[in-house]
This record gives structure tokens, sequence and C-alpha cells, in this order.
């Protein structure tokens, strides 16, 4: 398609590209797809790998899809482990049912392991017969120069186009930026940004809150005469269990804010002009040049993990 990453293309103009280059016997025998949170990237590679397998794209991900395998951070890291590649390239080598493509799928490719990224050089060079290999990647700018040579890139815009931020992301954009122009970045600046973020994610819960209990009772004025107390007890508990539910999806949204963030910051620092936050980008500008590759790709780290601490409850 194009090896130029600041050209991002809409999920449904690249597989439309893809359709094309497929009923033309032209696809490539390995794709990156790369894009930000909301760019369909992982349906991309399900729509894909069903064109060329007959598997329905939603059952590209699931463990009963056949000859189809997938690769994603598992180990306690949150890396692509060298034995998981060494499992793909294995099956990849066995032969296909039914005429069948195999299909071998890398999630998040930026967390492939120095050891798992170099024995899959081989592999992507000289794919085994009738296979496509897809990496699937939010920060393609993470991934070595030797993965990037030997696939065809297809970067995705976000869906929705231009992004849209709720009152809470707009105020930790503000925060972020102020953080920014900080010159001194010591253990007490980072203690105040934790407080403040602190401070966002009790607001975020108290409007949550709000809203809910806004909801309760105006279904209890409708509902009061009309129904028995026992219904009335039952959404009760329904909105106090939505309350819970709508605070950790905010939360996480807040959460990969500050992963768009520091992602745009590695674009930056890359020459990357595609940018998720362009609000931001004198900020971010800055942050690139004062911050080398390894520092921001550490800070990124960080918050994956956060993200990931904050899915399991840590």
């Amino acid at each position: 398609m194009s090896r130029n990453r600041d050209m991002a293309f809409s999920r449904s103009t690249a597989l439309e590209y893809l359709r094309r280059a497929c009923e033309q016997n032209r696809l490539a025998h390995a794709y990156l797809i790369s894009g930000p949170p909301g760019s369909g990237k992982e349906k991309l590679a399900a729509d894909l790998a069903s064109l060329v397998n007959g598997t329905p794209a939603g059952e590209v991900f699931s463990t009963s899809a056949r000859d189809i395998f997938t690769a994603r951070p598992e180990s306690k890291s949150r890396r692509i482990v060298i034995e998981q590649i060494r499992d793909l390239e294995h099956a990849l080598q066995l032969r296909a049912s039914n005429s069948r493509r195999k299909v071998a799928i890398v999630a998040d490719a930026d967390r492939l392991q120095s050891q798992a990224a170099n024995a899959f050089l081989k592999t992507l060079e000289e794919p085994p017969k009738d296979s496509l290999i897809l990496l699937v990647s939010a920060m393609p700018e993470a991934l070595p120069e030797t993965i990037l040579s030997r696939c065809i890139a297809i970067p995705l815009a976000p869906e929705a186009g231009p992004r849209s931020s709720s009152h809470e992301e707009k105020n930790l954009l503000k925060l972020l930026q102020q953080a920014s122009r900080e010159q001194n970045w010591t253990v007490s600046f980072a203690y105040r940004l934790a407080q403040e973020f602190q401070r966002l994610l009790r607001e975020l819960r108290e409007n949550v809150k709000r809203e809910t209990e806004e909801a309760f009772k105006k279904e209890q004025a409708r509902y009061m005469e009309a129904t028995d107390g026992a219904y009335l007890e039952e959404r009760e508990q329904h909105y106090k269990a939505l309350t819970e539910s709508l605070y950790l999806q905010r939360r996480a949204a807040l959460t990969e804010m500050l992963l768009l963030w520091w992602s745009d910051v590695l674009k930056s620092n890359q020459k990357v002009t595609q940018r998720s936050l362009p609000d931001a980008a004198r900020e971010i500008a800055a942050l690139a040049a004062r911050f080398g590759a390894a520092e921001i790709l550490k800070r990124i780290r960080c918050v994956e993990e956060l993200l990931d601490q904050l899915s399991r409850n840590i």
C-alpha cells in the first residue's frame, strides 16, 4: 500500500484496496496495520484474514478459528516473548486444511521482545507457502527498522474523524499541557501531578454518580404510581451497577489519553507528523525534543502497565 507512515487511510478504504489486491492475486506476504485507538486496526486484520481464509471476521480472534494463529502480550511483563513467536512459526509450517490460506496475526506488535523480533525476521522475509502475516500496532515507531522494512505499512486514521473529548479528558489535556512546561520534573512534582490526576478521577466519579442518580430520579417519578416498590428497588440496583460500569469505562478513557499523549511524543520524536492530540502539538514537540526515544518508550510502558492493572482492578 504505502511505506509513508504520515498518510493514514480509513478502514473501509484500506479494506477495498486489499480486496482488489486479493482478487488480482497481488497481496503482499506481510502487512503492518497501525493506527491510534479507534482506528479499527484489529477489525481490518480480521476482515483481511476472513478475506483470504474464509473464517467469518467475527470469529478470527476466537480459539475456534481454523488456520489462523495469533500472538499478543501474555507474559507478566506484557511482552510478546520468543516462545510465542516460535509457536507461531511452527503453526505456519503446518499444512492448511481445505485449501485455506494460513494467517498469523501479531497484535500489539510493538510489545515484541527484542529476541522475539529478531527470531521473527526470517519468517517475515521468507514466509511459508500460502501464508499471510499481519502485525497490528498503535506504535509502529517502537518497532525495529528491520521489522518495518519487511512489511507493507497500512496506517489507519481514527474511524470517527476528529477525536471528541469529554469534560474530564479536556481537563486532563490541560493538566498535561501545564506539566509539559515544568522545567524540573522532581519527585515532588511527580507527586503533585499524581495528586491532580487523582482529583480528576474523584471528579469523574462524582459526575458519573450525579448523572445516574438524576436518571434514576426521573424514572422513579415516572413509575412511582404505576408500579410496585420491588420494580423500583430493582432499578435502583441497576443504576448503582451502571454508576460503577460507567466510571470504569471513563477512567479507562482517561488513562488511554495518557497513552495517546506519550504516543504522540514518540511520533514527534521520530518525525512522524500524524497526531492523535493535535491541540497539544506545541507541548508535545517540546517534550519530544527534551527526551530521547528510550525514555519516551519507558514512560509509554509505564502507562501500559497502569492500563493493565486497572483492567484487572489491581
